[in-house]
């Protein structure tokens, strides 16, 4: 999905020398932060079919592929096609899945072509080289990458993080500063419900685990497009929870050259620890909350995690174990509610929570209810990091939430696609926590487990 910040609308204006015409988002930046590959929405504001998928805007990558084009490298690509059956048939799957791509929530947008909109041949080397970048099997992206780079001067050291939850998959790409911080070069998300049924019945099942690895793959490709030396995949609970589990972590040592890690409940919210309160301005201790879609984690502490506990409510499992209508009745929220109130108890005595000043909440459901809450017209992380939620304002997207049908949420223009039917029990996790520990607010944040994964890593550099 990539991720789209407020800057990135001027920045990349400001790139094309005109304002952009398609919705985008940002799938890979340069190492100053400016956009280097974008996504376009298949459909242009004007509501005609746009064929770039990925489309190359930072000005000095684009340059330098102009001069491959200039010298005739597109002709004589195009000669090998007739002369080597493997490259033909390689740039013939290249089309393929890129068409595929393009109408992930988008069915139909297939037909709009491959690579750049054609679907024989080489058309464009920049489409091409932010197929690529983007983690398209593309050898003529890989080709044009291997006469290019590097662009920009890179640090040695970058590294890739995947983080593998219950509802989502997520992707950061990150290069080392000195003060042990990182500059971010991909970060992305994509709902796959890997969790789907594991609650009721303990396993993985295959159209999730297909639709996962599907993301997985294309995320290698792209922490090894974007010159990561090591990839980290690290798992939470429904893989936890699940029997058939080897199958994820055969396909994770295939395509990360790395062994799946299965994390316990207290290293994932020592990871979230990590990722929330680092550089974090505000009165300590803190109380991390990470509601996942299997599980939640609290932990407290200051400088480092005191105390912690992860707790088999999530999201996506309460959404499937009191299987609401839609929209919701107040009988079902209300049982929800009390379902989560009996799981803080067991916090309230595990956990020292009483001694936390601040509640720092992260994950996509905290940060999705702040973005209603501010009333923002699309998903920006900028707007939303580390601002006060405040437990009234809490409460009120909750009652908004649930009184809309899965529809009315999924049409919200910051709800990511597949969080608008899990999103309400979600909610009612963050404000009976706000609630039952007695925080008027809590400070939202857009780091959490993911960037902790990564700063990790960094340190054992």
């Amino acid at each position: 999905m990539g991720e789209l910040r407020g800057s990135d609308l001027t920045a990349v204006a400001d790139q094309l020398g005109r304002e952009p015409t398609t919705p985008f988002t940002v799938v890979a930046r340069c190492p100053d932060g400016h956009p280097l590959v974008i996504r376009n929405e298949p459909y242009g504001a004007d509501g005609k079919p746009f064929p770039t998928l990925f489309w190359l805007t930072c000005p000095a990558a684009s340059k330098a592929v102009s001069r491959l084009e200039s010298e005739g490298w597109i002709a004589r690509l195009n000669e090998r096609l007739t002369e080597e059956p493997e490259f033909s048939a390689a740039i013939e799957r290249a089309h393929e899945a890129y068409a595929n791509e393009r109408a992930r929530g988008h069915p139909g947008a297939e037909a709009f072509g491959g690579v750049g909109g054609t679907r024989t041949g080489v058309k464009c080397l920049h489409a091409h080289y932010a197929n690529h970048v983007a983690g398209g099997d593309d050898p003529v992206g890989r080709w044009t990458a291997e006469r290019i780079e590097p662009v920009h001067d890179e640090r040695a050291g970058r590294v890739a993080a995947i983080d593998q939850g219950t509802n989502s998959i997520r992707l950061l790409v990150a290069e080392p500063e000195d003060d042990g911080g990182f500059r971010e070069l991909a970060r992305d998300m994509v709902i796959t419900r890997l969790g789907q049924g594991v609650d009721r019945t303990g396993t993985i099942a295959p159209e999730a685990l297909e639709r996962t690895v599907g993301v997985l793959v294309r995320y290698c490709r792209r922490a090894r497009a974007l010159h990561a030396e090591r990839i980290r995949v690290a798992a939470t609970a429904a893989v936890r929870d699940a029997s058939n589990r080897d199958d994820l972590a055969r396909a994770v040592l295939e395509h990360a050259g790395s062994e799946l890690e299965v994390l316990s409940g207290e290293e994932e919210a020592a990871m979230s620890f990590l990722g929330g309160t680092r550089g974090l301005d505000a009165p300590g201790p803190f109380l991390v909350l990470d509601i996942g879609g299997g599980s939640t984690e609290f932990v407290v502490g200051t400088d480092a995690p005191d105390a912690a506990i992860s707790v088999q409510m999530g999201s996506v499992r309460l959404t499937e174990r009191f299987d609401p209508h839609d929209p919701p009745t107040g009988g079902e929220v209300d049982a929800m509610r009390s379902f989560v109130r009996d799981r803080l108890d067991d916090v309230a005595r595990a956990v020292p929570v009483g001694d936390a000043r601040t509640l720092v909440a992260v994950a996509g459901t905290s940060t999705t209810v702040q973005a209603i809450a501010l009333g923002l017209p699309s998903y920006d992380p900028e707007a939303i990091h580390r601002t006060r939620l405040a437990r009234v304002e809490g409460d009120r997207v909750l009652q908004q939430l649930a009184e809309m049908t899965t529809a009315e949420r999924a049409a919200l223009p910051v709800m990511a696609p597949g969080r608008a039917d899990v999103i309400v029990a979600g909610a009612v996790i963050l404000v009976e926590v706000m609630r039952r520990f007695a925080f008027e607010d809590a400070l939202v944040s857009e780091t959490d487990i993911l960037d902790g994964l990564a700063l990790e890593m960094l340190a054992e550099r």
